[in-house]
């Protein structure tokens, strides 16, 4: 707690009492908007089977290495081992105080906490722990675990935990169970539910002056597992504690169903799916629907011992796409960008890569309320966007903006020669048939690609470059290569496969991706370096947004200005998910907003 501000307050006067904000009454659960949809006493959610036996073990399987069990410190010569804390998996090893709804866009239940008190105008929450909140060891979840929390993450965490003491006034202990935290002027609404969210890991298990160092020795946390077998590269398993304090509170009811998940490391996709029809791993999550297609005629799969399912969700599609550096002056230029971006032939590549079951992204928030497209500016977007005159094109500003259609041909010269006159009006031309910048020097790039996927879809886009005159180079490199670049911001264009999720409810985890100060922040998720004074007051009018039309149109502002800033080359998306998997597994009957929840699962009894 050493460096956790903890500051003492005179007792105010009368008319400083009369200015405070109301008081209110610890709640089961928090919203951003509104309030929770489930009620004090629920017992459950209700995308889970609260009935689901428990037993068995189960292995997923993933692309990729890890050297680090500590998910917390930037210094990892790989990446961290998946599971410790995990949206996917679940949070197996730490927890946050309250856990999410998936089934909302952003409802908060108690967890690690089991209520919070947050005053009307979200300056400060105060949580109570739930006295029966322990350890994996059997100590107890303590108020000094938090704001050990929070002391060490400052200290030597990554962001974006190493930054959230910088928008807290104070934060003390309040009661052998409770703790408050106080917000100062940097912190949003959005705040609070992101101290909710945040992991708490335990004093007593972690040595301060060598947090910041990456271990494979398991750690201790408050999860329902632990980790019971490390081998580096290759595979960590983990076994459920059968003293989780949490077992039966209604926020984890349903969950945690197997007795161990096992989580084994491929080299390349190829050999992960090849793994999956040999019965390794219990599913295969493809995205090529051409390649799933292939690969799922195998002979479990025609004896019915393996199943094939898609899952409908309602939260905006992925965003893939070409990713551009704009720290680097190639990039630096928005019309540069926007002639690259023209280039992306999805019609082609949907016909012929994707068999025609792809549609294109074109939004942020596609297919919901927040997305700019056909959605004209109101007075509201208007008024945000008046300090910014000229950001936003008017075929964007009224909601009309398309991205061109070609052909399919793969040859479109209608488009070529559109992308081709906007270089030139930025100055660029060619000679020798090579595209040069205004200063005279040949203009090219590269693409840094992790999959044969990836460079399949490369090799499209550098095909149509490469027709006026704009020489694209492919480097391939292997998962713990790409993170090591991306962390040190070292690449031209990534092509990002993976993605970037969009929910109902963004918030600040578009500070991270888009926001100045993360620019510069080296293990940052703002990979293409934007830093735009108008993306930032959209962004901070969307966290402090308190109704629900002010939110919105915040959000389509920071739509329309990433949209035409032209900092990706969005590809295609679906928004069904598809999965194969054993038919030893199941799941529960109904699916959220945000998709199947792998941690709701269980294995059907012998």
């Amino acid at each position: 707690m050493d460096r956790v501000l903890v500051r003492l307050i005179a007792a105010p006067s009368f008319l400083a009492l009369s200015l405070l904000p109301a008081l209110s009454e610890p709640k089961h659960g928090i919203a951003m908007q509104g309030e929770p949809a489930l009620p004090a006493g629920y017992q459950h959610f209700d995308y889970v089977n609260p009935d689901a036996p428990k037993g068995g073990s189960v292995t997923y399987c993933v692309v990729g290495s890890f050297d680090n069990l500590n998910p917390f410190i930037l210094k990892s010569l790989r990446t961290t081992a998946r599971g410790m804390i995990d949206t996917v998996y679940g949070n197996l090893i730490f927890e946050p105080l309250m856990q999410r709804n998936y089934n909302e866009p952003f409802s908060l239940y108690g967890l690690l906490a089991d209520s919070a008190d947050m005053d009307s105008e979200r300056k400060s929450i105060e949580f109570h722990l739930n006295p029966n909140a322990k350890w994996s060891d059997g100590q107890p979840v303590t108020p000094e675990d938090v704001l050990f929390t929070y002391d060490v993450f400052t200290d030597k965490g990554r962001p974006p935990y190493s930054d959230r003491m910088s928008m807290i006034a104070k934060l003390e202990k309040t009661g052998d169970h409770s703790v408050k935290f106080t917000f100062n002027d940097k912190a949003n609404r959005e705040f609070p539910l992101i101290t909710a969210l945040t992991p708490i890991i335990p004093k007593h298990a972690f040595d301060r002056d060598s947090f910041d160092k990456t271990t494979l020795k398991p750690l201790i946390g408050s999860g329902p597992y632990t980790v019971d077998k490390v081998q580096p590269g290759q595979r960590i398993v983990f076994k459920r504690n059968p003293d989780y304090w949490g077992k039966d509170i209604p926020s984890k009811r349903g969950f945690d169903n197997f007795d161990q998940i096992t989580i084994e490391y491929f080299l390349n996709a190829n050999a992960k799916t090849e793994a999956f029809k040999k019965g390794i791993c219990a599913l295969d999550d493809e995205t090529d629907p051409v390649k799933r297609d292939r690969d799922i005629d195998f002979p479990a799969f025609r004896k019915g011992d393996v199943k094939q399912e898609y899952f409908d969700t309602g939260i905006p599609p992925v965003v893939t796409g070409f990713l551009f550096n704009t720290r680097l002056p190639k990039f630096a230029d928005p019309v540069v960008r926007r002639a690259l971006g023209m280039l992306y032939d999805f019609e082609w590549a949907n016909k012929n890569l994707f068999a025609g079951k792809f549609n294109r992204t074109m939004s942020f928030w596609q297919n919901s309320e927040l997305s700019a497209l056909g959605h004209p500016a109101d007075e509201r977007e208007k008024a945000l966007l008046a300090p910014y005159p000229g950001r936003v094109p008017a075929e964007v500003m009224d909601g009309s903006w398309r991205p061109p259609v070609t052909d399919g041909s793969g040859q479109d010269r209608k488009v070529l020669r559109a992308a081709f006159e906007m270089l030139k009006g930025a100055g660029y031309h060619v000679e020798g048939g090579r595209m040069v910048d205004p200063q005279g020097n040949p203009f090219g790039f590269e693409i840094m690609t992790s999959s044969q996927d990836e460079e399949r879809l490369a090799a499209l886009y550098q095909r149509t470059l490469e027709k006026i005159g704009i020489d694209v180079t492919i480097r391939s490199l292997d998962g713990d290569q790409i993170q090591s670049r991306k962390q040190r911001f070292d690449f031209e264009v990534l092509i990002g496969t993976s993605g970037f999720n969009n929910s109902l409810s963004p918030g600040s985890e578009q500070l991270g991706r888009w926001g100045s100060v993360a620019a510069k922040q080296e293990g940052s998720f703002n990979l293409a370096g934007v830093a735009d004074p108008a993306v930032d007051a959209a962004i901070n009018a969307m966290l402090n947004a308190r109704a629900k039309e002010d939110y919105v149109a915040a959000v389509r502002v920071l739509d329309r200005l990433l949209i035409s800033g032209n900092y990706i080359v969005p590809m295609q998306y679906n928004t069904q998910q598809w999965l194969a998997y054993w038919s030893y597994l199941e799941h529960p009957q109904k699916t959220p907003i945000f998709g199947y929840q792998l941690p709701a699962w269980w294995r059907k009894p012998n």
